[in-house]
């Protein structure tokens, strides 16, 4: 981020801390949540509009509409969860959850919300996104089978490594061919090359597997099973970057990122491990950042 002022490192502070408590403890935090009264589970979640008051008000950009946005989407979001979670215990997918969902990565994707934030610190807006959606689906929903678990496994460097092996000849085949990759020496010292994936890894990569795979594709194989729900959740994360690099339809990017999908897809559904596909989605774009 740029603009970084103490305000913001509070508001980022307070951010990451919904990410670490529900990576390190999601079944206790969502049974501590469960136990609370109805009201106060609902009501709860208005204090993500905290980061936005601490920021704007520090940059002198706060806005009332963006306060009661800020305010007013996590309390609806945590209301649709609690009703979904109340009409579809089976937990199949709701209309609900849709709505969520599509509402969630619209305005990630469309940058609907970016106005809101000095320029720099954009990223908040994304990371308080993810807060919302962990919230109200891991806390209220009680969504199973999602994988955020920050507890390190080998077997989430295994999935996500074989997956990177299997995939990137093919994309180095097919991104050359079709004159999207440009390969040039860059090679960042050590350091630098590893803080960069750790940054890819945690503010890049990880929301979008949390979304995709822990949420998108995790609901999709409840109704049209696994084989299908890789291939549309693949395809939407492809359809996630039509915007991306370029003004118009960038269809190029479009087709290598719904690849792309297939193989984050695969590592996480070999264990159901956000982490899997995570390191695999990270190493690419890293591989992608030095090289290409």
């Amino acid at each position: 981020m740029q603009n970084v002022t103490a305000a913001s490192i509070v508001a980022l502070v307070i951010e990451l801390a919904p990410v670490v408590a529900f990576g390190l403890a999601a079944e206790r935090m969502a049974r501590g949540v469960q136990r609370w009264p109805v009201a106060a589970r609902i009501a709860f979640p208005v204090l993500h509009v905290v980061p936005y008051v601490l920021v704007s008000l520090a940059q002198h950009v706060f806005r009332w509409q963006w306060f009661a946005l800020y305010a007013g989407l996590p309390v609806a979001t945590a209301c649709l969860l609690s009703q979904a979670a109340a009409a579809d215990p089976e937990q199949r997918g709701n209309w609900r959850d849709a709505i969520i969902l599509l509402g969630l990565g619209l305005a990630v994707d469309l940058r609907w919300f970016d106005q809101a934030w000095p320029s720099g610190l954009r990223a908040l807006n994304e990371l308080l996104l993810v807060d919302i959606g962990l919230y109200g689906f891991l806390a209220i929903r009680q969504l199973s089978g999602v994988g955020f678990d920050f507890h390190p496994r080998w077997s989430d460097c295994k999935s996500g490594l074989r997956e990177l092996v299997f995939f990137t000849p093919l994309v180095l085949t097919l991104g050359l061919a079709l004159g999207f990759l440009h390969p040039h020496a860059d090679m960042p010292r050590v350091g630098a090359a590893a803080r960069r994936w750790v940054l890819i890894f945690f503010f890049t990569a990880l929301p979008e597997e949390l979304f995709f795979r822990g949420w998108v594709q995790n609901l999709l194989e409840r109704r049209v099973g696994r084989r299908g729900a890789l291939v549309i959740a693949s395809v939407l994360f492809g359809l996630s970057h039509f915007n991306k690099r370029s003004a118009h339809f960038n269809w190029r990017y479009v087709l290598l990122a719904a690849i792309a999908g297939i193989f984050y897809g695969r590592a996480w559904r070999d264990r159901r491990r956000v982490p899997a596909s995570t390191i695999t989605h990270a190493s690419v774009d890293w591989i992608w950042g030095v090289w290409f």
